[in-house]
Formats: C-alpha cells, sequence, structure tokens
C-alpha cells in the first residue's frame, strides 16, 4: 500500500516481498498477483506491460 501507483518490477516484487534473488523462470509473483486479483477485485492491480504491476489507490 505505500507504493500506491507506482509501478514494481517482478524482480522488485521478488526481492522485497520474498527476498528471492530474480529466477527468470520462476511464476510466483504472477500466481500472487492473481490471487490478489480475485480477493479485491480485477482492477485494483493493473498490469504495465513491459515494466511491472501497479496498485491503484
Amino acid at each position: 500500500m505505500s507504493n500506491a501507483n507506482q509501478v514494481l518490477s517482478r524482480e522488485q516484487l521478488l526481492s522485497h516481498v520474498w527476498g528471492y534473488d530474480f529466477d527468470p523462470g520462476s511464476n510466483v509473483v504472477d500466481v500472487y498477483v492473481g490471487y490478489l486479483r480475485k480477493k479485491f477485485g480485477a482492477d485494483v492491480i493493473t498490469t504495465v506491460r513491459g515494466m511491472g504491476y501497479r496498485l491503484k489507490s
């Protein structure tokens, strides 16, 4: 929530949330974004193509 309206890349999310080094084959971010979209609504988290994800405030 502290990064609302800011685009965060998959790498940033992996590093800050799970503490993982970037693994290009990992889809853990995509899976959890899907869970959050089901819980809060599809319009709350938007995908910014080629950049990452944005949480709307």
